[in-house]
């Protein structure tokens, strides 16, 4: 399912602390995004629209809870970045990383852990 980048900082937010009012995501969202009530409201109406989240009544209100994992949107959203960009292949990524200088020491050594871990898996 297609989230938005401002419903994913919605989901952010219910991901760290579920459930949570529609007052305590406008809370947790406002120091950052400068979001009023009525954005945060649209957002997480298209959110219960998309099914990405579960709304409970509570008393006079609702409980927010995400129902998307967190897990499976990075999954969703590296998959779509690597089919994208670099037609699906990962060996390109680190390329383009590696020539811009973007890769420190310390990715490098985690890189080639990796890389041991998937051969001792392979072999």
């Amino acid at each position: 399912m297609p989230i938005s980048d401002a419903e994913a900082q919605v989901m952010q937010v219910l991901w760290d602390h579920h459930p949570r009012s529609a007052d305590e995501v406008v809370a947790a969202l406002a120091p950052g995004t400068g979001w009023a009530e009525p954005t945060v409201k649209t957002l997480l109406n298209r959110l219960l629209n998309k099914g990405a989240i579960a709304a409970t009544r509570d008393g006079r209100r609702y409980q927010y809870s995400p129902v998307l994992a967190r897990e499976a949107w990075v999954s969703q959203q590296s998959e779509g970045l690597l089919q994208r960009l670099f037609g699906g292949r990962v060996a390109p990524l680190v390329a383009h990383f590696s020539e811009r200088g973007r890769l420190s020491e310390a990715d490098v050594a985690e890189l080639r852990k990796l890389l041991e871990e998937i051969d001792d898996d392979a072999g």
